[in-house]
């Protein structure tokens, strides 16, 4: 079968390679272009892998895995709980600002885009990569769940005391893919106005975060956006 390379940095798209051989890639692809033709697709094509590009594997020191790209027009820019610069913070972006202020006394910044954290190593990665227009989860067990997981082993595998930080139980059930025994596990309620009552505000997760890569001798990760 014909392999599918997308245009993917250069250190994961060695560790990925064998995934877009595989029959359920090219399904995933046919899927994509099937939907392009029916419906608007986000995040557009050239960010739908904007988190891999932006934080190349070896670089990878915190891992924050999110579940579907924002559906709403301009908010998904392939990465995770992110939206692009002028655009309105989503509800679950602001409680992350929220808790940040109180447990780091870090102000909210004006712009939600988390492209800064993406530079300094944190991994901004949804499980599914592409959504419909206004329709969340409709891009949900098509395959992007498979390449996802398998960037979520391969971290596993090949790096060392790497922070997984899994905000609600979707995320939660990714521990199975990690050995624990290497990495560090950080785990919360979602952020969502619907959940974040319920155990993400006061999980003080960002200074556990930068205490932990202390601990390693690594540098700390700036939150600060603004």
């Amino acid at each position: 079968m014909e392999k599918i390379n997308p245009v993917l940095e250069e250190s994961w798209k060695k560790i990925l390679e064998e995934e877009f051989g595989k029959p359920y890639f090219s399904n995933l692809k046919q899927f994509i272009l099937a939907e392009k033709k029916k419906y608007r697709i986000f995040p557009p094509g050239s960010q739908i892998f904007h988190s891999f590009n932006r934080t190349p594997f070896e670089k990878v020191r915190v891992v924050i895995l999110g579940q579907d790209p924002y559906h709403g027009t301009g908010q998904a820019h392939g990465l995770c709980f992110s939206v692009p610069d002028g655009i309105p913070k989503p509800p679950s972006l602001i409680n992350i600002f929220k808790e940040i202020e109180t447990d780091l006394g870090i102000p909210s910044p004006a712009t939600g885009n988390l492209s800064r954290w993406a530079d300094q190593g944190v991994l901004l990665l949804n499980a599914t990569l592409t959504v419909r227009e206004n329709q969340p989860g409709s891009h949900q067990n098509k395959g992007w769940e498979t390449f996802t997981d398998a960037a979520i082993m391969q971290l596993s595998e090949r790096r060392n005391g790497l922070i997984f930080v899994l905000w609600g139980n979707y995320a939660g059930a990714k521990t199975a893919l990690i050995d624990v025994s290497r990495h560090f596990i950080l785990a919360a309620a979602h952020p969502s106005p619907l959940s974040a009552s319920r155990g993400f505000f006061g999980c003080r997760h960002f200074s556990q975060i930068n205490n932990l890569l202390k601990q390693m001798g690594v540098q700390e990760i700036n939150w600060q956006l603004s």
